[in-house]
């Protein structure tokens, strides 16, 4: 009994080496022919799952773990998205979404009754219906590693898929509601599930404002890395147990709670902190899956099952291209994104486990289509090849969005390239330094390409994104965006990254300047500091004022400028070092008069 526990150390340390293992390989060989990690762990999975080497005996126990992958990507997402933004999303996420839930999921269901008639209408609506569902877990990262989630088909994109995972509730819904065997007790059904869920929500979101962000004021003080990443991961946990506990996706709970935190001042700490966690469970997640598919259902029937897998995929490309130009987008953004969409996703396997449970489908059922979602997972990968292709073609009318890991290595890395990022480039430029351009606007990139500017696609307030635009290498980074929001904090992961770059950041006004003004490192210039200085001493000249009296003038009210700033600072008070000010009343006395 002694040495149980020493064998199971040594088994799950086999374990661990079999699985990273047949990831490292796979992984590097599938990137290396450009078909993209998720097709390399797939493969892997296959490989050493119970119908390849048989090398992992429980796979079941691994997607179990690894889900936590997909709850952590959830999140992830939520940090990314204020409230006010969510609500400038709200009619795709409101009717985007459900159209395209309903029709590919009436679609499947029509392909499923007629290719196999013994299925009663109850089982092929539930096999049907989940089918419509994408996968969060494939999408999600290449949207983001790509750069494209601001764009408008990731946008359109992003609020389908978070529809789909609210979808969930009603989907279990229908399928509770046509089960067949006999309902557990206390378990919570119906509308009530809706009606739990809504104040789950609400309770999350309160908690949130009154107890986690004084939680995380506390954690920053105490200034200790790992408490962040322990205060991350438990509210993750929390969210989604109290989600998975009225029976709804988990993934949901995780989400809410990057919503709350989106507009706090930790939220990148949060984010550098989980992202390595939620990268490798999400390797975990497709390696289980992999390791899951029935290779005797498909080789038992092998065209039936790549037929159902195509229509799969047929279907969900015409429906939401079709949706996607309904709503406003061009063609080439909405083939894009449709073949984007046109997978299968990870909470089918949860759906049919559900039906199965619901005795509305058999066992069979359940691995046959299990397979048809793998297969059209497996179909991404070659699809985005030729999503790529055409993203990279430019016509009249589009824009052509490169990654910054295009641009040479330049000395100087600009982020923004608009009224105030134009002015900086041109004097770097005069000054003989090379400069890489970044913005995420495509209609700024456009404009810029008109007057013969590269700018480069993507949020340069990503550490991944100006890594990849050669930041370790730079000598300067200048944030010449209009983000109200950026504070010393959450600059933080890009001083860290690149501690040998100087940063200099543009500032909306005073109290933004304050905010950033943390960190002593980082060098800022409010906006419309120096135009009204300039402003100022042409009307001052104009009235005729002496030339050395307008330097008086100005040098004085430069030198006021910094002691109130440094007295707002050192006091966190607006008010403070009133004195400072001209006119006030409680300024200095302090005049430079015209003879």
């Amino acid at each position: 009994m002694e040495t149980a526990p020493h064998h199971l150390v040594a088994d799950v340390m086999l374990g661990g080496v079999v699985l990273l293992g047949a990831a490292l390989l796979a992984v590097l060989i599938f990137r290396r022919l450009g078909l993209g990690a998720v097709l390399g762990y797939l493969v892997a999975g296959i490989a050493i799952g119970p119908d390849g080497l048989a090398l992992i005996d429980s796979p079941e126990t691994i997607l179990a773990y690894s889900e936590i992958g997909i709850i952590l990507l959830l999140f992830l997402v939520g940090l990314e998205l204020s409230p006010s933004r969510l609500w400038l999303l709200r009619r795709d996420i409101l009717l985007f979404g459900p159209l395209q839930v309903i029709l590919c999921g009436l679609g499947m269901f029509v392909v499923i009754h007629f290719a196999m008639p013994s299925f009663s209408w109850q089982a092929a609506l539930v096999l049907g219906l989940p089918l419509a569902l994408s996968s969060t877990a494939q999408v999600l990262p290449l949207l983001q590693s790509r750069g494209r989630m601001k764009t408008d088909y990731g946008e359109k994109s992003f609020s389908i898929l978070l529809f789909q995972d609210i979808s969930i509730v009603p989907l279990l819904t229908i399928v509770a509601a046509l089960s067949r065997a006999p309902a557990e007790e206390g378990a919570i059904e119906g509308w009530s599930l809706v009606f739990y869920a809504v104040l789950a929500i609400v309770g999350l979101v309160l908690a949130g404002r009154y107890l986690l962000s004084p939680l995380l004021r506390l954690v920053g003080k105490i200034s200790e890395r790992e408490l962040f990443i322990v205060t991350g991961l438990f509210t993750v946990c929390v969210s989604a147990a109290v989600m998975q506990a009225i029976g709804v996706s988990p993934a949901l709970g995780a989400f809410v709670a990057g919503v709350m935190l989106a507009e706090s001042p930790y939220r990148h700490e949060l984010e550098a902190d989980i992202d390595p966690f939620r990268s490798i469970l999400l390797g975990l997640f497709f390696l289980a899956v992999g390791m899951l598919l029935d290779v005797d259902v498909i080789l038992s029937q092998p065209f039936f099952v790549a037929g159902l897998a195509l229509a799969l995929v047929a279907i969900k490309i015409v429906v939401i291209f079709a949706l996607g130009r309904f709503f406003g987008l061009q063609n080439k953004p909405s083939i894009i994104m449709a073949m984007l969409l046109s997978q299968g996703g990870e909470f089918a396997f949860v759906l049919f486990a559900a039906a199965q449970n619901a005795l509305l489908i058999e066992p069979e059922a359940a691995s046959l289509f299990g397979a048809v979602v793998t297969l059209s997972m497996a179909t991404t990968p070659f699809l985005m090849i030729v999503a790529g292709k055409l993203a990279a073609r430019k016509v009249a009318g589009d824009v052509q969005l490169d990654d910054p890991e295009l641009a040479s290595q330049a000395n100087v890395i600009i982020v923004g390239h608009g009224r105030f990022g134009q002015q900086v480039s041109q004097i770097m430029q005069a000054a003989g330094r090379s400069v890489t351009l970044i913005d995420i606007n495509p209609q700024t990139i456009d404009r810029s390409g008109d007057f013969g500017f590269k700018v480069f696609y993507g949020d340069g307030t990503r550490v991944d994104l100006l890594q990849r635009a050669g930041g370790e290498e730079a000598q300067a980074i200048f944030f010449c965006i209009d983000d109200r929001y950026m504070t010393a904090e959450s600059l933080m992961p890009v001083r860290e990254t690149f501690p040998r770059t100087k940063l200099f950041v543009r500032a909306y006004g005073r109290e933004q300047a304050l905010l950033l003004m943390e960190d002593d490192g980082i060098s800022i210039m409010r906006e419309v500091f120096e135009s009204s200085i300039r402003m100022s001493a042409d009307a001052l000249k104009y009235f005729g004022t002496d030339r050395e009296k307008i330097q008086d003038i100005i040098a004085e009210f430069r030198r006021r400028d910094r002691s109130r700033l440094k007295a707002q600072f050192t006091s966190g008070d607006m008010h403070a070092g009133t004195r400072h000010s001209f006119g006030g009343d409680e300024s200095d006395d302090f005049l430079i008069a015209d003879d």
